[in-house]
């Protein structure tokens, strides 16, 4: 692997977890290469499958390494089985180099929980965060919002949804490059007596906390997509819930626009008219244009791509990695926790609904 005068971030990728295969993941990091010309990576997978694929990315293959493992990790795989296996796997030894120093942020399209046992049992939660979340880009009607916790944890505290808070208004600031970004609780009312105790009480300790975001209270599940809100956080029960809704209603959206445009010689007439609009509103909807993941709160940086993501929507899940890792996000999640501390010491409990 060549490297630079000063060389930029080392990428760990996992090459062989996707549904897209091995062509499709070099060739995301070859566009990613061109993004970022500071970037090396750590391809790990089977070395002469990745070999072959590589031979035809000379900008790669200047500043990329491959580290062989025979061993893949299945869509269909239990987590508990691929955790065994962590130390053969392409998806393991991704993390392991993380684990190691070898490389900053590990990236994978790979099965979503046997990542996060593997990433978790690997790298273990920084000091002052309880569990882990996942976080994820999210289109808006203005741009693009922050959520989590998107699966990680079924079911959470006052001081998990604290945490998330952090985590997520940190994420905010690095990857929408907001100063302030505007958090809120999802809950099923924006009135302060709505919501379970811990909800309550996790948006009273943020009311009374000083971090560099703006806490806006609770907000519903219609307000998600609005934009006025940069950051939602949930448990994972929950926001698992409203992400697959928020998709669902997205290819419902598409695909009654599609059967409408072709119903009649009048509706292709619109679409031909429409088409212009029509084509920003599928681009702005693509889940490549948003891909990337993020488990937050470890001891070391792992992204999740969408496991159909074309290369250039693996490409851009490197991104993600790749701004977080130069922003130093772990630096800026212990800052803010420090700033919780005291308030959630001196917090009284909420008053019954």
């Amino acid at each position: 692997m060549t490297g630079s005068p000063n060389p930029g971030p080392v990428i760990a990728l996992d090459v062989m977890s996707g549904e897209a295969g091995v062509a499709a993941a070099v060739a995301a990091a070859d566009i990613a290469a061109e993004r970022y010309p500071r970037l090396s990576f750590l391809l790990h997978g089977r070395e002469a499958e990745i070999a072959a694929e590589l031979a035809r990315w000379p900008r790669l293959a200047a500043c990329a390494r491959i580290v062989h493992s025979e061993d893949v990790v299945l869509m269909t795989d239990k987590p508990a089985h691929a955790l065994r296996r962590a130390r053969t796997t392409s998806m393991g030894m991704a993390i392991d180099s993380v684990k190691r120093g070898e490389a900053q942020a590990a990236v994978s399209a790979g099965n979503t929980g046997a990542l996060m046992a593997m990433a978790l049992f690997g790298l273990r939660t920084m000091p002052g965060i309880d569990r882990p979340a996942l976080a994820a880009l999210l289109p808006t009607l203005k741009s693009e919002s922050v959520m989590l916790d998107l699966g990680a944890n079924t079911e959470c505290d006052a001081n998990n949804l604290v945490q998330f808070a952090v985590m997520g208004a940190a994420f905010a600031r690095t990857v929408l490059g907001l100063e302030r970004p505007r958090v809120g609780l999802l809950n099923i009312g924006e009135e302060e007596l709505k919501g379970t105790e811990q909800i309550r009480k996790a948006a009273g300790i943020l009311r009374a906390a000083t971090l560099p975001m703006q806490f806006v209270g609770f907000v519903e599940g219609d307000k998600i997509g609005t934009g006025d809100i940069d950051v939602v956080v949930t448990d994972g029960f929950t926001g698992n819930i409203a992400l697959k809704t928020a998709e669902g209603t997205s290819r419902l959206v598409t695909g009654l626009l599609g059967n409408a445009f072709r119903s009649s010689i009048w509706g292709r007439l619109g679409y031909f008219i429409a088409r212009g609009a029509l084509e920003s509103l599928r681009a702005h909807l693509d889940p490549n244009a948003h891909n990337g993941a993020v488990f937050l709160g470890l001891n070391g940086l792992v992204v999740k791509s969408h496991g159909s993501a074309n290369a250039r929507g693996l490409a851009n899940a490197i991104g993600v990695a790749h701004d977080l890792v130069l922003d130093d996000v772990g630096r800026r999640i212990s800052a803010d926790l420090a700033g919780v501390a005291k308030a959630r010491d001196h917090q009284p409990e909420p008053d019954a609904a």
